[in-house]
């Protein structure tokens, strides 16, 4: 799948926002993409997550861990592609991510890690670093959209169906917040 087909796939789902966006990391972003409306189509999830495993298919990952919430319908359906395991990780009363609801992953296990959108790494990284507390291999990071202009990486190979350079700022230099433009924090409103 070409970057242009993700792209189209994307914005025919109404997935890429403008606005003023309040992001995961505090910073500010003039654009958004809410995935969860590219997913809710299980076809359109289904081969985003066949484009995004046969990326990964050399490395054999046994299972595919996604954090929650971007990541958890993005893991099964990598997973599904490449005949692995799925799992996801949750936040934890402390901030950080678990591995909760039975879910386990074993000494040496080999786990590709993916997430809908990457902009600092940061919760990636997380997940990366959970599953290496419980011995897994780390194998890969796949994202389907990185927007991090190159800035996010990982000491694993990365590979994103789309990447593009999206400015984001902090806030106390955004050129959004000077504007008087109302900030939105897509994850707990109703776009």
């Amino acid at each position: 799948m070409s970057a242009e087909e993700i792209r189209n796939l994307i914005k025919r789902s109404g997935a890429l926002k403008e606005g003023h966006f309040l992001l995961t990391s505090g910073h500010h972003s003039p654009r958004f993409y809410l995935l969860s409306l590219l997913f809710q189509d299980p076809r359109r999830a289904a081969r985003v997550g066949r484009a995004l495993a046969l990326l990964f298919s050399r490395e054999e990952p046994e299972t595919v861990v996604g954090p929650a919430m971007g990541g958890v319908i993005l893991a099964h359906e990598v997973a599904r592609a490449l005949g692995a395991r799925s799992l996801f990780a949750e936040k934890g009363e402390n901030g950080g991510f678990l591995l909760r609801r039975g879910f386990r992953v074993s000494e040496g296990e080999r786990v590709l890690v993916v997430e809908d959108v990457v902009t600092t790494g940061g919760s990636t990284r997380e997940v990366v670093e959970l599953v290496r507390g419980a011995r897994g291999e780390v194998v890969g990071v796949g994202a389907v959209v990185d927007r991090s202009g190159g800035r996010a990486s990982f000491d694993v190979p990365f590979r994103a169906l789309l990447r593009e350079e999206i400015p984001d700022y902090l806030p106390s230099v955004c050129p959004l917040c000077a504007r008087g433009l109302p900030l939105v924090s897509p994850k707990n409103s109703l776009l």
